[in-house]
């Protein structure tokens, strides 16, 4: 089977199954595991990364607006690919090529093709994608026991929650400017790494908000996740947010409690390394309940 990946969270997913092998093309945006950089990549963006956070919202408002696609889907390598499986998304235009674009580059190409779409909301979605592409590629045994190794690793962290007292009041940010508190399945992973949420809702879409609400939240733990971004990137753009009205008055900056982690790669990447991302997340809000597993990076903490 030849399989194409049009967004980084299948790619991952394709490649936990052990099927990197049968991987021919994937996105500009497919980074992990490091064995596909040398594919060929079948898209683009429009986006410009070096803009600020601001520049960058702007842009994607107005091309959004305008009914312009922020990615396009070279169609010609696409066809030379030859692919039986197209594994893509309709959640969001924003996080990769829309689904109507996927259609006309189809229409290109002969015969049969198998196309898979992933539109988790939730972490329960999110584990059902895993099914959905392995029935796709005729490998659901293999799905099966790597679930139960991501089943497992979740029921750790919800077992150790259990011994909290004080949940603290989490606000994840998934976008500095504007501000944007993390929706669909992050919620989830801070109830299940000991910490309450405040503005979100599990299942639901990221929510723009405006400065003073995120001041009345006051939360006593920040953790900076910004989409697409990883750490270094997200700190170039940190003095947004400490140039805010009130920000040395929010506690979580009082007692020392924002963190930046990457983006691009966890929290906001509905894969396999969500588990990963809640295993962050739970060291970082409870260190003395939840180690940090080998290999993981720790929340960069901003001073």
């Amino acid at each position: 089977m030849r399989i194409v990946s049009l967004l980084p969270s299948a790619t991952e997913i394709i490649c936990a199954l052990g099927l990197r092998d049968q991987l021919v093309g994937v996105s500009h945006e497919c980074d992990y595991p490091s064995t596909v950089s040398g594919l060929p990549k079948v898209t683009r963006t429009t986006v410009p990364h070096d803009a600020s956070s601001g520049e960058i919202d702007s842009l994607v408002r107005e091309q959004l607006q305008r009914q312009q696609s922020l990615y396009s889907l070279n169609s010609h390598l696409l066809r030379s690919l030859d692919p039986d499986l197209i594994v893509t998304q309709t959640l969001c235009n924003v996080c990769a090529v829309a689904e109507g674009e996927v259609k006309q580059a189809l229409c290109t190409l002969s015969g049969d093709r198998q196309v898979v779409h992933l539109e988790p909301t939730c972490l329960a979605d999110v584990l059902k994608s895993i099914r959905k592409v392995a029935l796709a590629a005729q490998c659901e045994r293999q799905a099966e026991a790597y679930l139960d190794h991501l089943n497992q690793r979740l029921k750790t962290v919800r077992e150790r929650s259990q011994s909290i007292d004080h949940r603290p009041s989490v606000m994840l940010l998934e976008w500095i400017d504007p501000p944007f508190c993390a929706g669909h399945w992050n919620p989830e992973l801070v109830k299940l790494a000991g910490g309450m949420g405040i503005i979100g809702s599990a299942g639901e879409r990221s929510v723009g908000v405006n400065w003073d609400r995120v001041v009345s939240a006051d939360p006593e733990v920040m953790l900076i996740a910004c989409c697409g971004f990883d750490v270094q990137r997200t700190l170039q753009d940190i003095s947004l947010l400490q140039s805010f009205p009130g920000w040395r008055s929010l506690r979580c900056v009082r007692s020392g409690r924002v963190f930046v982690v990457d983006g691009s790669a966890y929290f906001n990447r509905p894969g396999p390394r969500l588990v990963d991302s809640l295993e962050i997340l739970a060291h970082t809000l409870h260190p003395q309940v939840h180690p940090l597993p080998d290999g993981l990076p720790a929340a960069f903490r901003i001073s």
